[in-house]
């Protein structure tokens, strides 16, 4: 497994550098205004993948424990940012001490100690039931239930989905032993990949806007070429997965659509609230949510296909 990961991160780290020396003479050709926009913006987006993918590779090599680590922290910040563009009021408070100091680290410790039943339904079904019980107790009954849905919503996303991803590390498939990282990678690679594409795709041959009320650069012909070229290349990794190639297809396709999803659904989560992006702590990129939106939606969906037809 470390051979083949040692590949892999060369892989990446070869194609960033490609993509810093084209940033970089793009930089200096492009003149016009719009042109330097998107160059600028290319180039902080190319300078942040370095930095993430650093310290992925470095929490990967860690191991497990380094690897449940770094996604309890995305879920963390991802929590912050949802709650801080969230309004909520003093009521609230104690639904927000639940979920920031119970639900987030028992979530992660249950991965962590690999007890999968309680994990599965832990944050739909005990908190979901404790948060709004909490904020009764406050006493505060106005717009009750939008107050409660925009937490329960919140604790859903940033907490429970993103932990689907770390959980790949409890996986027992057969013959594919102590290998979860690959598939963390595979999972990631191909969310990620989808979302430049489509950016990349939707940039040069955009035409057909697909909902320009909830997200006005996502196109047709961004999400065609972009999921297109993100499925090919997951395809292209089924050596590292416990999928043939056309198993790894399908499971790239299921990750293109549901990550597409979660980004179109989150930028309406985002244009309700008034809001281009949901933070400033990735350069070039928004917030932990900007990165992450994708991820929500497709890590538990490629979690449980996986272990419903590949485990034991």
């Amino acid at each position: 497994m470390q051979n083949n990961f040692y590949w892999l991160i060369y892989g990446v780290v070869s194609i960033l550098i490609v993509a810093s020396i084209i940033g970089w003479v793009l930089s200096k050709k492009i003149k016009t205004e719009n042109g330097k926009t998107v160059v600028l913006n290319l180039n902080a987006r190319i300078k942040a993948w370095w930095i993430m993918i650093s310290i992925f590779s470095l929490s990967f090599f860690l191991g497990k424990t380094a690897t449940i680590v770094l996604f309890f922290m995305i879920s963390f910040f991802a929590l912050r940012e949802f709650i801080t563009l969230t309004p909520t009021k003093p009521g609230d408070h104690k639904a927000l001490s639940l979920a920031f100091f119970v639900l987030l680290p028992v979530q992660y410790y249950l991965i962590s100690i690999g007890w999968y039943s309680l994990f599965a339904i832990f944050i739909p079904v005990y908190g979901f039931l404790l948060l709004p019980s909490l904020s009764a107790i406050s006493q505060d009954p106005e717009q009750f239930l939008e107050r409660t849905s925009k937490i329960q919503w919140a604790v859903m996303i940033t907490i429970y989905c993103i932990s689907h991803v770390p959980a790949l590390l409890l996986l027992d498939i057969p013959g594919y032993k102590n290998q979860g990282p690959l598939l963390i990678f595979f999972l990631l690679t191909v969310v990620q990949l989808s979302d430049v594409f489509q950016y990349v795709f939707g940039k040069l041959f955009g035409k057909t806007k697909l909902a320009p009320a909830v997200s006005p650069s996502k196109t047709v012909e961004g999400l065609v070429g972009g999921g297109l070229t993100a499925i090919a290349v997951g395809t292209c990794m089924w050596w590292i997965t416990p999928f043939t190639p056309l198993q790894a297809a399908i499971m790239s396709s299921v990750v293109v659509i549901m990550g597409f999803l979660g980004g179109l659904v989150l930028s309406a989560v985002k244009r309700s609230l008034g809001a281009k992006d949901w933070g400033t702590m990735i350069n070039g990129h928004g917030g932990m949510m900007d990165r992450m939106d994708s991820v929500c939606f497709s890590a538990p969906i490629f979690f449980h296909l996986t272990r419903y037809f590949f485990t034991n």
